[in-house]
């Protein structure tokens, strides 16, 4: 089955970074002016450069759609290739570019994906088999601890929480640690952790972050320190990773996956640290959103939604030019207060490269399609510039090893 190539992220790991590139991230996090102004609300004009007509690696252009389907990361239902049917579809005849694995399907209570190391195996082959294009993302949610889809119950070894191993003190631990879940992930063709938690544990009374043990720590270099060995620890197996959740969830007082939460108040810069240094090192994969809002970022729009956010401060201002991924488009901070169809349009006008709907606050069997006709729409209409999505298209190309 295709499989991620890692070339273009095995060299030039830097050592030291939770002291080195620490000071300069605080030099940089200063000079961070916030939003005076709410971000505008008028369409951007499509560019009127034509689209590119050969791919990364000197391939020809998928078509629109094609391009469009790569930048969703969509759950689905099924334990066998037969039950996953509709889903194995959406990856070989529209170009489906990833999917996400649960153990629980939240709207039923029932079995999602998971039932043995083999079942999981066998379905995961056979989803990675039906990507005609660029390789399929197979992502999950293995931090460890209370957020890991995989654990004894369906023959996968136990994990330890991101707290537990940041008390420790000792970040050899976490690259044991997170060699295991690595190498779980690995034999199950797993392709991306949507991990490390890069949040800061400022607030441990909070009910998503803090609450679950999801932080390594409440100090930046500390979660620096090991957030680069549980990154490296998944380079070292082949798979990727996807830090999050930025610009920082760990001051947060409420759970985005009920609704809007502002943390305005709460917030601090030091909780960029981590980021900036996880991309001044060269470690970010891929980097994965919060739906939190923040008026000293951005005072219209949560983070996700946010251009000023995405674009000015993780793109223009740390410098990554990687792939982005949202944080779940159905939860309660994006689906209540947008919809679904201007989620998506503000999302890509933000600067997101991968649309992530999980399918587990309500589960939607057409949203693959629904989706692609929405963005194809946006192209044709004029709001989104289809050089837009040529980018997307080409970093997640890049980080699928076919560029």
């Amino acid at each position: 089955m295709p499989m991620l190539t890692r070339r273009r992220f095995l060299g030039g790991l830097v050592a030291g970074v939770a002291g080195a590139t620490l000071a300069a991230c605080a030099r940089a996090i200063e000079s961070i002016t916030p939003s005076a102004h709410p971000s505008p609300t008028a369409s951007p004009t499509p560019s009127a450069a034509p689209s590119p007509t050969t791919a990364p690696g000197g391939q020809p252009v998928p078509a629109l759609r094609d391009r469009i389907g790569q930048m969703l990361l969509v759950g689905f239902r099924g334990r066998t290739p037969d039950e996953a049917a509709p889903a194995l579809r959406d990856v070989a005849e529209h170009g489906l570019g990833g999917v996400v694995l649960f153990t629980v399907d939240q709207p039923t209570g029932g079995s999602r994906n998971v039932a043995s190391p083999d079942q999981l195996a066998t379905l995961v082959g056979s989803l990675s088999a039906a990507a005609t294009g660029l390789p399929l993302f197979v992502a999950i949610d293995q931090e460890g601890g209370r957020v890991a889809r995989l654990g004894p119950a369906h023959g996968f070894p136990a994990s330890r929480s991101a707290a537990e191993l940041g008390a420790t003190g000792d970040p050899e631990a976490t690259r044991e640690a997170a060699a295991v879940i690595a190498a779980t992930l690995a034999a199950a063709g797993i392709t991306m952790n949507l991990a490390p938690v890069l949040d800061l544990a400022v607030n441990p009374d909070n009910p998503i972050i803090g609450a679950l043990g999801r932080s390594f720590a409440a100090d930046p270099a500390t979660v620096t320190a090991h957030a680069t060995a549980f990154i490296e620890a998944h380079r070292a197996a082949g798979v990727l990773t996807a830090i999050k959740h930025f610009p920082g969830h760990g001051s947060a007082r409420g759970d985005t996956h009920l609704g809007v939460v502002d943390v305005t108040d709460e917030w601090s810069r030091a909780e960029l640290g981590p980021f900036e240094n996880v991309v001044a090192a060269g470690l970010a994969d891929a980097v994965l959103t919060a739906h939190v809002f923040n008026a000293a970022l951005d005072a219209e729009r949560p983070a996700t939604l946010s251009r000023p956010t995405i674009t000015g401060l993780l793109r223009d201002r740390i410098g990554f030019d990687g792939v982005v991924i949202s944080d779940d488009l159905q939860m309660g901070a994006i689906r209540a207060e947008y919809g679904h169809e201007e989620a998506v349009a503000l999302a890509i006008e933000a600067g997101v490269d991968v649309l992530l709907i999980a399918n587990q606050v309500v589960y939607e069997p057409d949203v693959v399609v629904r989706t692609i006709d929405l963005v194809e729409r946006l192209v044709r209409q004029g709001r989104i510039g289809e050089d837009r999505i040529d980018a997307s298209y080409r970093r997640i190309a890049r980080l699928k090893g076919a560029g």
